[in-house]
């Protein structure tokens, strides 16, 4: 009697082996259809101009109507104005109750909130921080920025919530907000300044509204996540007790989803702090205005006495809502009373001491020494360095040799090609919607005119990430195999991960001179901490038992990060890289400032001349860029867990 034996169902990985050559396969008989049409129908490399829409005259038109009729029209009189005054109004107000409160007041408060959140250690480093900021002779500008960032931060959560709320609560809702929050998320924060200072002029209004429309995306997404991701056999249970669609909301939805809407602050805050330099172009003032200033004299020592209190209040701010919201149980109310009196009590003593204002003798000057060693690192490490080469031979060289080449051939390749490597590698990866966002958004770079910068700019940006994954990845290695290493980077990653954006560019051109190589070495710094803390978590993640078999079958320790622990961490991979383009991308078109030219260069053209066509044109074709870089980098299965 024969024995019938059962086909053994084939693994994951071999049908999706299968399916890469099948897609191969059909990319391959693609090409050699259409690669000849194309060399016939556009034989040039550049975008042709009959594809192309000029779109400067209606921009130009409409920054002028909105120039001329900002002090007349009723839109702005009665609507846009009142919204000004109130931005104004509340950010003076806060500031107010800040310096009345004092350096002893603000800082007893600050310590006494992180305590009854986050417990005794948060709250001593909660002191420490604000009392540093004093020390720094920074406590004025401090308190402005904080005055700003409180307003700023609860208009995005205000904004962000309702937002969230309303694609939470509704699937067509969610479906019309996704593109427009990818759009606010992908979007560099220096393409909202352009049309907001049209509209409200330069000052404090402007600052805060951009604030507003970069940090509101992430509460809105996580809201709408929270709100849609709550457990169905718990709302079923308060429908069977015949709650309201309100009662419903508040008694089972907002609590279930307490922890993404806290994630959201946390996010919300964070990304707030970052634009507070960006913001200082506009008008925003404090620590963001110290930092510009220093940049534009290349003043290291003082751009890092105004970045550190940044860099503090973004670590504090984000511990304690990162322990509020990874709490499991509520705060007790108990002990409140008793830290607002206390924090009252501390105010008003040193009010009535005459305490308020933080004394000039207790400051410290750290520009003086930190510009000494910065000048002795320019003196010795810029040029001449025997064998190595000094700093500045190392951007020569990597312009020269990375660069350039890359960018040229970029700008070798026909446009064609160009859109059929996009759609081959989006659709590899993902599915035909995929190549289709990617390649659409690729072409409209073209249609917008901007073909030859935006490829200079990509050119920036594969280099960087390039360097970054390289370094991230060996870095994160070491963190995810030695408990020592990951202590021990912990909070230079901290640091590395809060500090403002401008800072980098500034040791950055001291070091580098000025060019695209600096704009680089900023983004990979940048970029840096987010790729080796993802992956670090990605290899440390993976199942013990799977690294057991494999020392007990004696692999070495090289053999199982091969074949093992990277196999199985490759979500984790596949994000860090996602994440890395992001970042680079948003720090390479600040690059503009410091030679990096390209799409950067016309963002920060448009702003300083007020030409909103040019600088409109060239933050959408970054979007489009960013939107193409997203869809190549980022599986299917990622997009749909975020729902993006």
């Amino acid at each position: 009697m024969a024995t019938l034996t059962a086909t053994p169902p084939r693994s994951v990985p071999a049908l999706l082996r299968h399916r890469g050559i099948a897609k191969l396969i059909l990319l391959a008989l693609a090409a050699a259809v259409l690669v000849p049409l194309a060399v016939t129908r556009w034989p040039g490399a550049t975008w042709p101009a009959a594809l192309t829409v000029d779109l400067d005259k209606p921009l130009t038109g409409a920054g002028e109507w909105i120039i001329d009729h900002r002090d007349s029209h009723p839109v702005f009189l009665y609507g846009l104005g009142h919204v000004s005054n109130a931005v104004v109004l509340a950010v003076r107000a806060v500031y107010l109750g800040l310096l009345a409160a004092g350096w002893a007041g603000v800082t007893a408060l600050g310590a006494f909130v992180a305590w009854r959140v986050a417990g005794l250690r948060l709250a001593l480093g909660t002191a420490a921080a604000f009392l540093a900021c004093g020390a720094l002779g920074m406590w004025v500008p401090t308190m402005q920025t904080l005055a700003l960032m409180t307003v700023a931060v609860l208009a995005s959560v205000v904004v962000g919530a309702a937002l969230g709320l309303a694609g939470g609560l509704s699937d067509r809702l969610h479906r019309a907000l996704r593109p427009v929050l990818d759009t606010m998320q992908v979007l560099p924060a220096f393409a909202y300044l352009l049309p907001v200072v049209l509209v409200f002029g330069i000052g404090v209004p402007a600052a805060v509204l951009a604030t507003v429309v970069y940090a509101a995306p992430p509460m809105a997404r996580l809201t709408a996540l929270g709100l849609r991701g709550a457990d169905g056999e718990v709302l079923e249970a308060v429908d069977s007790l015949g709650a309201t669609a309100r009662q419903r909301l508040l008694t089972a939805r907002i609590p279930l989803a307490r922890r993404e809407l806290l994630l959201g602050l946390n996010q919300t805050i964070m990304m707030a702090l970052s634009m507070a330099v960006i913001a200082s172009v506009i008008g925003a003032g404090g620590l963001g205005d110290r930092v510009y200033q220093a940049l534009a004299s290349v003043d290291v020592g003082a751009a890092l006495a105004a970045g550190i209190p940044i860099v503090l209040l973004a670590v504090v701010l984000d511990r304690v809502t990162a322990a509020a919201g990874h709490s499991d149980s509520r705060p007790t109310r108990t002990g409140w009373p008793y830290a607002l009196v206390g924090a009252v009590g501390i105010a008003v003593a040193g009010r009535l001491m005459g305490r308020l204002e933080w004394p000039e003798s207790w400051a410290l000057d750290i520009a003086g020494p930190v510009n000494r060693a910065v000048d002795w690192m320019t003196a010795h490490l810029y040029s001449g360095v025997p064998v190595v080469g000094g700093t500045a031979d190392w951007a020569g060289r990597f312009t020269t040799w990375v660069l350039d080449p890359l960018r040229d051939g970029l700008l070798w390749l026909p446009w064609w090609a160009v859109l059929l490597v996009v759609a081959a590698l989006a659709w590899l990866i993902g599915t035909w919607r995929t190549a289709l966002t990617a390649t659409t958004a690729m072409a409209a770079i073209g249609v917008l005119g901007v073909w030859e910068p935006a490829l200079d700019t990509l050119s920036q940006v594969l280099a960087a990430v390039a360097v970054t994954l390289v370094l991230g990845f060996a870095v994160a290695v070491a963190a995810a195999r030695s408990e020592r290493v990951d202590k021990a980077l912990r909070p230079v990653l901290d640091v590395f991960q809060t500090m403002p954006q401008f800072v980098y560019l500034i040791p950055v051109v001291a070091l580098f001179g000025v060019g695209r190589a600096p704009a680089v070495a900023a983004a990979v710094v940048y970029a840096l901490p987010a790729v080796v803390r993802i992956t670090a978590q990605g290899l440390r993640q993976v199942d013990p038992a799977a690294l057991e078999s494999s020392r007990s079958l004696g692999a070495t320790g090289w053999q199982q990060l091969r074949q093992v622990q990277l196999p199985l961490a490759r979500p984790a991979l596949l994000l860090a890289v996602n994440q890395g383009v992001v970042l680079v991308l948003a720090v390479v078109i600040i690059g503009g400032l410091v030679g990096g030219g390209a799409l950067g260069y016309d963002v920060v053209f448009g702003l300083a001349q007020g030409d909103l066509a040019t600088g409109l044109v060239a933050g959408a074709a970054i979007v489009c860029l960013g939107l193409m870089l997203d869809r190549v980098t980022q599986p299917t299965e990622r997009r749909a867990k975020k729902g993006a």
